[in-house]
């Protein structure tokens, strides 16, 4: 099964902006998750239209299931 981490941002002129980390750590906090969003921010390095992030929204695991069907 796939697992995605989300992290989900809103920058300075409320658009809406994601960050995903595939195959995140098992045994991840929300306290730890919500500091390196918190990093993020501080970098200043992401955003969209110019326009930096300015706060985390929310993050989540996604699991998903793959099922090759043909392989190339």
């Amino acid at each position: 099964m796939a697992k995605t981490l989300q992290l989900n941002f809103a920058t300075a002129s409320g658009k809406k902006l994601m960050l995903t980390v595939d195959e995140p750590r098992e045994d991840l906090t929300s306290v730890e998750v919500e500091s390196a969003m918190q990093g993020v921010i501080n970098a200043g390095v992401f955003g969209v239209d110019e326009s930096l992030i300015a706060s985390a929204t929310s993050a989540r695991i996604v699991e998903r299931t793959v099922t090759e069907l043909i392989e190339g």
